[in-house]
């Protein structure tokens, strides 16, 4: 499953060039052609001498994750985060460190050597360390240095025929969406955006909407999903398996009103189950689209995920594939001349 292999590849913003590569290996025979930016943005183009509106969908590569920032002489590597990390959830996780891909877990004191007010209290950066088996700084040097990215080394696997577990669904299943659209037809220019450093200030949008300049952008997200314990209903975001998710505003866009109608209609009308974002904390590169050049259409359709930015989150592959047939429907409704300018 393409999913799985896109979950478990490591790619944190700034470090995206595996997932990118195993993208376009994907989408080979898919796609007219591929282009790179400066960046590191994949676009994959399809269909691009057909008349019609420029249709762009988005999606970024990059996941959250660590860097290394010392090495110790006892060769333990203290790091710092890249992008929103909850550091009380990394103490005991496996990760891998640097290009090799050298394993190691994150570490802390024991809890037999900590004093009663230090059990009482979260652990901080600067209390936690990744240990790759090294007994000294040169040993470590040997396989890691300085500036290496992490990667938290989870794997996917399937909880039960809905469920699955995985590392980096934020938005490797935004990119797996875009992917299963790409091998579509249809009668128009499709640029599919695979974007970099998302996680750390939507960079890679910013420069792959100027270049593109389409006439719709939609973007295929990952998002927080809410219904746990001690949350209370009124504040969920998401729920999972209620669908995909709509967002009607957040914290760097708001959508215009008649194309999340027509958006809504196109979901009533093929029988697709949806979900509004309850929530207008955070942002995504649909904020950067909307605002390029003369300002582009742009809408945001987000797939709930439990316990995101972490090591490990949940994903409902019922809303997955909703989420595709939803995407479809929308493009097919640009055929016939709906959506745009709605």
């Amino acid at each position: 499953m393409f999913l799985k292999l896109l979950s478990e590849c490591h790619g944190v913003a700034g470090d995206e060039v595996d997932v990118s590569k195993l993208i376009k290996d994907y989408l080979k025979e898919s796609v007219d052609e591929f282009k790179y930016d400066s960046l590191g943005n994949l676009i994959a183009v399809k269909g691009k001498d057909k008349k019609g509106p420029k249709v762009m969908l988005s999606a970024h590569m990059d996941e959250v994750g660590l860097m290394v920032t010392s090495i110790e002489s006892n060769g333990l590597l203290k790091f710092k985060p890249v992008g929103g990390l909850d550091v009380r959830v990394l103490v005991s996780k496996p990760v891998v460190v640097g290009p090799d891909n050298i394993k190691g877990v994150i570490g802390a004191k024991p809890i037999h050597l900590q004093q009663p007010t230090e059990r009482r209290n979260a652990l901080g950066y600067s209390q936690l360390y990744i240990d790759i088996g090294a007994s000294s700084k040169e040993e470590a040097m040997e396989v890691v240095e300085i500036g290496n990215y992490v990667s938290f080394d989870t794997k996917f696997s399937q909880i039960n025929d809905k469920l699955c577990k995985g590392k980096a669904f934020d938005d490797r299943v935004g990119c797996y969406i875009l992917a299963e659209i790409l091998k579509k037809e249809y009668p128009f220019p499709v640029y599919g955006a695979f974007t970099v450093q998302e996680e750390v200030g939507l960079r890679g949008a910013t420069v792959a909407a100027y270049n593109v300049d389409p006439d719709l952008a939609i973007v295929l997200e990952g998002t927080s999903a809410s219904d746990v314990p001690e949350s209370e209903e009124h504040r969920y975001s998401t729920k999972m398996g209620y669908g995909p998710a709509l967002s009607i505003m957040d914290a760097s866009i708001i959508v215009q009103k008649n194309l999340l109608k027509d958006i809504v209609k196109v979901a009533e009308e093929n029988n697709i189950d949806y979900q509004f974002r309850q929530t207008a904390v955070g942002g995504n590169d649909a904020g950067k689209i909307r605002l390029t050049k003369d300002g582009v259409d742009t809408f945001t359709i987000s797939m709930p995920c439990r316990y995101i930015h972490s090591p490990v989150s949940f994903l409902n592959l019922e809303d997955v594939k909703k989420g595709i047939t939803l995407v479809d429907k929308i493009l097919e409704k640009i055929d016939q001349g709906g959506v745009i300018n709605g």
